[in-house]
């Protein structure tokens, strides 16, 4: 009798060996499919903003509706941008929103969702300004964000070092041109255009230098996110939230909607 109830005892505490080693990694995995970490710049408005401590933006309201649509839970962690990149690599952060283009080097260091906005590059002047256009930049200080694809499009078009002024955020950039450090500022137009609603003493010129697409990015230690979030993408266009962010934050102006689906491969700036 004895024996059998040793025999019972091991056999219970067998099980609850199993139970102990075998249910925290479910539990961890199934922790790791819904809780996700999101990196955000926030000096990038209307996309991402912080006022008193509460980060906003098109770029927030999106990925919350998104990991809503997916039943996923959702932590902010606000970063510089040029931090994003390495962030991800290293697993700091599962996915991040910050208006980044969807660029083929950068895919060889994270991946992407479908692009979820159409943006491109454009000029933004002071009011009295003689420049049209980029061919009229020569010779004089264009300001920027560090990082970014402007840098990008300055230097692959020969733009002289010494003309550019790069800040860690788009704001120091702007300051720059209204204080008289800068002559132009070259930067993603709706966030130029964001700043000229604001400020009438500026105007952009010339046509768009180029044509991009925004993503979230993704960690490749996290593969299994893309599907999720292209899923959660496609269910707020299918419900009408994706539309309401451009009557929330671009006043109903849809030249930067994404329709149907594009796949990171096929809108990718080259570099």
């Amino acid at each position: 009798m004895k024996n059998k109830s040793l025999i019972a005892l091991a056999a219970s505490l067998a099980s609850g060996l199993m139970l102990t080693f075998g249910t925290p990694s479910a539990a961890i995995a199934a922790e790791d499919a819904t809780n996700i970490v999101v990196g955000a710049d926030t000096t990038f408005p209307p996309f991402e903003t912080e006022t008193n401590g509460e980060v906003t933006g098109f770029d927030i309201d999106m990925i919350k509706a998104i990991a809503k649509a997916e039943n996923m839970t959702l932590t902010l962690k606000t970063l510089p941008f040029n931090g994003i990149i390495p962030s991800l690599q290293a697993g700091s952060i599962d996915a991040a929103v910050a208006g980044i283009t969807i660029k083929s080097s950068r895919m060889q260091n994270v991946d992407f969702s479908d692009a979820y906005y159409k943006s491109g590059l454009s000029i933004l002047v002071k009011k009295d300004s003689d420049i049209k256009g980029f061919d009229d930049l020569k010779g004089h200080v264009v300001a920027t964000k560090k990082a970014t694809s402007s840098v990008d499009y300055l230097t692959d078009h020969n733009f002289s070092s010494d003309y550019i002024k790069q800040f860690q955020s788009i704001d120091a950039a702007y300051q720059a041109l209204e204080t008289g450090g800068a002559d132009a500022v070259i930067f993603d137009n709706p966030v130029n255009i964001d700043f000229k609603t604001k400020h009438p003493n500026v105007k952009t010129v010339g046509p768009l230098l180029t044509g991009e697409y925004y993503g979230v990015a993704v960690s490749k230690k996290r593969p299994e996110l893309v599907a999720k979030l292209n899923d959660g993408l496609a269910k707020i266009k299918e419900n009408g939230e994706y539309k309401k962010l451009f009557d929330k934050y671009f006043g109903g102006d849809l030249s930067g909607a994404v329709e149907g689906v594009e796949k990171p491969a096929s809108v990718a700036v080259k570099d």
